[in-house]
């Protein structure tokens, strides 16, 4: 019995010999935060924990000898320490990780903002779709970014006419019209100018897109009610960028296009080419094109010049054409008859010019001056009416961004003109100008809360034949970031906004703008809206990384503007009562040994005109949505994705409903030489589309009216192609 109680006790003695424990505290290399939820494992052993709420672990049972400690977070380079065990001392081990340059989106420098941060450090809640991102969305649809935009949550691009292909934006279910649209900052795509405008922004020279959803007119003044979209161009580096691209579809559409750029000392260079063929396309057999026939050249050269380090100057100018061409295809086909009449031509050109000036100075100060001048030119065609008009729009605004400690501080003044003369009749013929003064302050109050609130007053004039008007906007805007740990945070925000009247809104587009009456006796809309966020990212265990944000949203639009019957004509009036949007978006994504990628979307929104009689509910807007994708890449290997999409039942204008529906696409690209890629992409591969349900077009065949679009018309597509880049 002694020999026994001997032997347990030596092999005791050897066990516990062999055991050390380790104590560890990790936090960022940078802001010195706690790290919560960092993985620490000694390498080959099953000894492994987690970091608490202070970024401390205790670890046990480490083998004597010389061992490999690994430290690994999500966003963070790993981290490996070789330590001797046992230790001669027991102090804790401090480790400081390095952020990953892999962790691209909360590094994304936002410009929308005007205050140069990362996504992670700016109050205002911005999304911002990367340049990977892009890449991917090109090969489904390169000649335009309605692709991009039709697969966030929140967003809809609502296609305007079943002939010509239009197109708008709509963010958290209201109207296109409430969402500004900008390109580098520029807002050169309201009244008469938004139409087409998706449709003539190509994504191959994109760097970023940045989305603001929620007031944002403190920022960027009139229009940007529901939101802004900024379209960021990419920028000349010292090591040249040179794309080319080329694309076929099923459906007979050619795109060709390329992107050069680069800065050599003092000068830079960037330029945009492409041109696009599109084939009139009758899916369903009709005698209509669901895709109109179309020729597209877009060409956009930019000149950069840094006299010194601190200094930058831009020279730009975008030119755009476009002529389309739907309706009977017997008459696209040049067969007109007393039967087959029916045709919608747009013939556009859209030409502007941009300047910008940069200067920094100490401190990170800065001063901005940008320009820009925008002519757009539009004749709409149908049997037996024209509608032609040009539009004008000048751009200025200046800004000084001024830093001090944990404060910045930007002032600025803006200068909008928009000026729109119809031909032939000078019936709509109308003028803005609008002179505006804004203040912003950032306050970090610590690593863990920071201040954004900001003040802007607008002085707006607008006229037209029969009444002009004068009106001024106080804006005020607050939001605030709390960054709660490591793991979570929270944004909340609120603002002001307003809308300029306009006769050009998505319902008129649809009728070319017939019968429509000038403006009067209206005033502009006004708004009051907000959102508010939690966001949350975890490695639930070894790669395997969980990203989460719950965002809630509600807009209130006071005296919307509404069209009305007013006998054989159509007008505008200020209603009563409001229009009220409010919803949620839920975003979950799950990322996998950063190969698989799984992004999962709903949207709720319940939007209501209270205007209304009975059914209140916004047409063409469906109440619950959800985005599905699933990707696999092998970084400059290989790509694959697959997409699905649910869209709820919505509501026509004549008071009817629409059937839910799904639709799937997926795409495959294969990396060659490095410098070559290939891709195929088959969309709506289910063909869901809006003919198996009803008849887009009805009788008469040579008068023929249509139905609201709430759906795709072309149904199935594939299209492939190649991309070399060097």
């Amino acid at each position: 019995m002694t020999k026994y109680i001997f032997i347990l006790a030596l092999l005791a003695s050897a066990f516990s010999f062999g055991q050390n424990t380790l104590k560890v505290i990790v936090t960022d290399s940078k802001s010195q935060e706690y790290l919560i939820g960092a993985s620490v494992q000694v390498e080959n052993s099953n000894s492994s924990g987690i970091t608490d709420n202070n970024g401390f672990l205790e670890l046990n049972a480490i083998p004597d000898g010389e061992q490999n400690i690994i430290f690994s977070f999500i966003g963070y380079e790993n981290h490996t320490v070789k330590i001797l065990f046992p230790r001669t001392n027991d102090e804790v081990l401090k480790i400081e990780l390095i952020p990953s340059e892999e962790e691209e989106l909360d590094e994304v420098i936002v410009q929308s903002t005007r205050t140069s941060r990362t996504i992670k450090n700016t109050p205002t809640r911005i999304e911002s779709i990367d340049a990977e991102e892009l890449d991917e969305k090109g090969n489904m649809k390169p000649a335009n970014v309605s692709m991009v935009l039709h697969e966030s949550t929140g967003l809809q691009v609502q296609q305007t006419s079943a002939t010509s292909g239009n197109a708008s934006i709509r963010v958290q279910g209201l109207d296109g019209r409430y969402t500004q649209l900008l390109k580098d900052g520029y807002a050169n795509f309201g009244n008469f100018a938004s139409g087409l405008s998706i449709l003539e922004i190509p994504p191959l020279d994109l760097q970023q897109v940045e989305v603001i959803k929620g007031p944002a007119s403190t920022l960027y003044g009139g229009g940007a009610i529901a939101g802004v979209i900024n379209f960021i161009s990419k920028t000349p580096k010292e090591k040249g960028e040179y794309n080319f691209m080329f694309n076929q579809s099923n459906i007979g559409q050619t795109n060709i296009g390329g992107y050069a750029s680069q800065r050599k000392g003092k000068f830079g260079y960037a330029i945009l080419g492409l041109v696009n063929f599109q084939k009139a396309y009758d899916v369903d057999e009709d005698d209509f094109s669901e895709v109109p026939k179309s020729h597209n050249f877009t060409i956009n050269p930019r000149i950069f010049y840094y006299p010194s380090e601190s200094l930058s100057l831009m020279l730009g100018n975008s030119f755009t054409k476009t002529n389309m061409e739907g309706g009977d295809m017997n008459v696209i086909d040049g067969n007109t008859t007393a039967y087959h009449t029916y045709f919608e031509k747009n013939e556009t050109v859209r030409n502007t010019t941009t300047f910008e000036l940069d200067k920094k100075f100490e401190n990170l100060n800065s001063f901005k001056l940008k320009q820009s001048l925008s002519l757009f030119d539009r004749t709409i065609t149908i049997p037996d009416y024209e509608f032609s008009g040009l539009n004008t729009s000048s751009f200025t605004d200046a800004s000084y961004v001024f830093n001090k400690e944990k404060h910045t501080v930007i002032a600025g003044l803006n200068l909008v003109y928009d000026n729109f003369e119809q031909r032939n009749s000078g019936t709509l013929d109308a003028k803005s100008f609008t002179t505006g003064a804004y203040l912003q302050h950032t306050w970090d109050v610590s690593e863990f809360v920071k201040f954004e609130n900001g003040l802007r007053i607008d002085n707006v004039s607008y006229s037209n034949v029969v009444f002009s008007k004068n009106q001024t906007f106080f804006l005020p805007r607050i939001s605030a970031l709390f960054k709660i740990n490591s793991n979570w945070s929270s944004r909340i925000g609120a603002g002001l906004g307003y809308k300029i009247p306009t006769v050009f809104t998505e319902q008129t587009e649809t009728i070319q703008y017939q019968n429509v009456q000038p403006l009067e006796n209206v005033e502009a809309e006004k708004s009051i809206g907000g959102t508010a966020d939690v966001n949350y990212k975890h490695e639930i265990f070894n790669d395997l990384v969980l990203s989460f944000n719950q965002m809630f949203f509600i807009t209130q639009i006071n005296k919307p503007l509404v069209l009305q019957n007013d006998g054989a004509d159509l007008a505008f009036m200020n209603a009563s009562d409001p229009v009220l949007s409010q919803g949620f978006e839920t975003n979950l994504k799950f990322v996998f040994k950063e190969d698989f990628k799984l992004f999962m979307g709903y949207t709720f929104t319940d939007a209501k005109a209270k205007y209304l009689n009975g059914n209140q509910f916004l047409p063409l807007l469906p109440k619950n949505k959800v985005n599905l994708a699933l990707i696999y890449e092998k970084e400059h290997n290989f790509k694959m994705g697959l997409e699905g999409y649910f869209t709820d039942e919505q509501f026509l204008y004549n008071g009817t409903s629409t059937p839910a529906f799904w639709e799937f696409g997926f795409m495959v690209e294969k990396t060659l030489w490095k410098n070559f890629a290939f891709f195929i992409n088959f969309e709506n591969f289910t063909d869901t589309r809006q003919s198996n349900y009803k008849r887009v077009v009805n009788d008469p065949h040579n008068n023929p009216t249509f139905d609201d679009i709430w759906t795709h018309t072309e149904g199935f597509t594939f299209n492939g192609g190649v991309k070399i880049k060097f």
